[in-house]
Parts: structure tokens; C-alpha cells; sequence
């Protein structure tokens, strides 16, 4: 009877360590199951069309049509256009073209950017929609902003497109528009001007189709000297996930008025970028802005739908 003590003494030990282990072991298990983050969804694109192929041969002969009185191999070259210069082909990519009229000069240039997020918390879209936002606040508008004069002609069907505009939109002041907004393709020639000129509020009253395909009153590649105003830089609808127009009207020293308008949307994990410019001959020429404005729209949408196929 003297060793029951110490019989008893080991058993309590074993438990003992025995409740140790357990507690060490709901230990190990509370940490294997705590939360963990669920990576974002990937964008819906992961690669990009060929930028000189996206634009119809058309589409082409209507927004440059100096090109179509040029012989058939300096035409070929024209509508062939010249590829931007890039380094990863998989996310950014873009091409130019230009065509000389009598009366003017045009330019047309494209760029496709496919945006991919590292960081596992935050979407491809939410990305996409961030580098979108820069450039529409770089260019001085607000998707909150009044949509402009044509917005019910272009809007089409009710939709909640927009809906996500802005997020993540820096604090870029507005006079940097013209290096986000109106800054040329590689490849394409005098598509750009300095946003230091004054603007020219008039344009001619030759409005153009708005599917970009019709007879417009400056199709030959002439410009206007009508005072009709030119519809303002504004929110786009019912253009990809968001999108927006900037018009900028340039001058310098005594040179004819440089116009370019820029359309830029969002599809997804995409931004896309169509620049259309025209410099004319004669400084008492000016450039039709609602034809512009309307081609370039046009394209945009092309785009858009190609993207969407």
C-alpha cells in the first residue's frame, strides 16, 4: 500500500502529457485554418489582335482618303501601316497610318493594352479600369461628367456601362491630357501637337455618317471654314465597360490648325486607344470636327466589337 502514491503520481504524469500533445496539436490545426485569400478572376483576354489587321480596308479607304489617289503600290504601303514599336507583343501593341490630300493631312494610329494585375487580391478588370481612369482624368473629364450633345444619338440601348468608371483614378491635374489623351503611335507621323495652343472653337457644319462609312463632306480630304462649334471633349455610353472622347485643337506660330481626337475605352482587362488627326494645307482651313469626332467613334466601336467576337 506504501506505492500507491507513486503509482498514482506516474498516472497523473501520462495525462498530463498526454492533454499537452492535444493542445499542441489544436494548436497547429488552428493555424492551418485560418483564412486565406482567393485569388482574383483572371481579365477576359490574354492576348491581343494584330493592330495593322484590326481596321477593315474600308474603314481605311474612308478615314484616309488621300490614299485612294495614290498609285496601287504606294496605296498598298499606306493601308499596310506601320507597327508601333514594343517589347511584349502579349500586352501592348498598336499601329499608324497616313495619307497626304491636297488639302490636308490625316493620320490615323491605334493601341491595344492588355493589363494583368500581380497582385492576387486585385482583378485584371479592376486594374484595367485604374490605368483607364488615369487617362480620362489626365484628360480633364469625370465619368460622373454630363454626357455630351450627341450622347443619345450614340448611346443606343439603355445599359449600365460605366458603371465602374473612376476607381482607382490618381490625382493627375488636367493639363496633362495631351501626353495621355493625344501623344502619337510610334510609327505615325505628325499625329501629335503641343497642348500649349489656343484652341479654335469652330469647325465646318458637314456632319459625316455616324457609322464612318458614308459619304462626308470631308471625305476628298478637304476641311470646312464654317463657324459651327465643335461638340466638346465628353463621357462616351454604351462603349465597351467605359470609355471617353477628347478633342484637342492645336495651333502653332502660324501654322494651320492641328486637330486630334482621341477615343479611348475599356473592355475587361483591355484599354484601347484610337487617335485620328488631320493637319490642313492652309491656315484659313479648319478641320471638321463633328467628322472627326464621329470616325473615330466609329472605329472605336469596330474595335469593340472585334474584341467581343
Amino acid at each position: 500500500m506504501a506505492y500507491v502514491p507513486g503509482v498514482a503520481l506516474l498516472a497523473a504524469l501520462v495525462v498530463g502529457c498526454s492533454a499537452g500533445s492535444d493542445s499542441n496539436a489544436n494548436g497547429a490545426d488552428s493555424k492551418a485554418g485560418s483564412p486565406t485569400v482567393t485569388p482574383a478572376p483572371p481579365g477576359k483576354y490574354e492576348t491581343l489582335p494584330a493592330p495593322c489587321r484590326a481596321v477593315p480596308r474600308g474603314m481605311l479607304k474612308d478615314l484616309l482618303p488621300g490614299a485612294a489617289e495614290l498609285p496601287g503600290d504606294q496605296q498598298e504601303k499606306v493601308f499596310r501601316g506601320s507597327a508601333s514599336v514594343t517589347y511584349d507583343t502579349d500586352r501592348k501593341v498598336g499601329c499608324g497610318w497616313k495619307s497626304d490630300a491636297p488639302n490636308a493631312t490625316r493620320s490615323l494610329s491605334i493601341d491595344f493594352e492588355r493589363v494583368v494585375s500581380y497582385d492576387p487580391a486585385v482583378s485584371d478588370d479592376d486594374r484595367a479600369d485604374t490605368v483607364y481612369a488615369k487617362k480620362e482624368k489626365a484628360a480633364g473629364l469625370s465619368s460622373a461628367a454630363t454626357p455630351g450633345p450627341d450622347a443619345e444619338k450614340n448611346s443606343g440601348a439603355p445599359g449600365e456601362q460605366g458603371k465602374d468608371k473612376g476607381k482607382g483614378a490618381d490625382t493627375d491635374k488636367p493639363e496633362d491630357a495631351a501626353t495621355d489623351a493625344t501623344a502619337s503611335a510610334e510609327g505615325s507621323a505628325d499625329a501629335t501637337a503641343s497642348a500649349d495652343g489656343p484652341a479654335d472653337p469652330s469647325s465646318s457644319s458637314s456632319p459625316s455618317g455616324g457609322d464612318g462609312g458614308g459619304d462626308t463632306g470631308g471625305s476628298d480630304g478637304s476641311t470646312g471654314t464654317g463657324t459651327e462649334e465643335a461638340l466638346p471633349s465628353r463621357v462616351l455610353d454604351n462603349l465597351g465597360d467605359a470609355a471617353f472622347l477628347h478633342d484637342l485643337p492645336t495651333r502653332a506660330g502660324s501654322t494651320a490648325q492641328h486637330r486630334t481626337v482621341s477615343v479611348v475605352f475599356r473592355t475587361s482587362n483591355v484599354v484601347v486607344t484610337v487617335r485620328y488627326a488631320e493637319q490642313p494645307a492652309l491656315v484659313t482651313q479648319v478641320s471638321d470636327s463633328r467628322e472627326l469626332q464621329e470616325k473615330a467613334q466609329a472605329l472605336a466601336r469596330k474595335l469593340a466589337e472585334t474584341l467581343s467576337e
